[in-house]
């Protein structure tokens, strides 16, 4: 029991100072989803309703609404990047360094790719009175 209290005050810690970083004010609910992001290190391809789930099956209260908000906020803050598959599904990605994913179609779930083999050789010109902000790279697989 005491190892499981300490596991998740470091968790906390770690989702505390994550806010502090970029200057967001820590309120409970926002420190509760920092934390199941951001606490065991690792990083993290969420969607707003996975991460929701995983609030329920926690102690803490969190309405969908405000997972929405939060994550917008984190994205905002540039804590988090948003993945958008298609129009109707976003991802929301803790890895901040420019990196390709993966999206296993049969699964629904987003990865990182290996970066390293990636090669983009040209882009496109922006068009007058724009520039290119980034390049998002999602290979969509599909098991045969």
């Amino acid at each position: 029991m005491i190892q499981e209290t300490t596991m998740a005050a470091l968790q906390t810690q770690r989702g505390e100072a994550w806010l502090a970083k970029a200057d967001v004010r820590p309120t409970r609910q926002r420190v509760a989803l920092a934390a199941m992001l951001v606490g065991d290190g690792q990083d993290r391809h969420v969607t707003a309703e996975s991460l929701f789930a995983s609030v329920c099956a926690s102690s803490e209260k969190v309405s969908l609404a405000t997972v929405y908000n939060t994550l917008r906020t984190f994205c905002d803050a540039g804590l988090m990047q948003e993945v958008t598959v298609d129009g109707t599904r976003s991802y929301f990605d803790t890895n901040m360094k420019e990196h390709p994913h993966f999206y296993w179609e049969n699964s629904g779930e987003l990865t990182d790719a290996p970066a390293e083999a990636l090669q983009i050789v040209g882009l496109p010109d922006a068009p007058e009175g724009t520039e290119i902000a980034s390049v998002d790279v999602v290979i969509r697989l599909r098991k045969t």
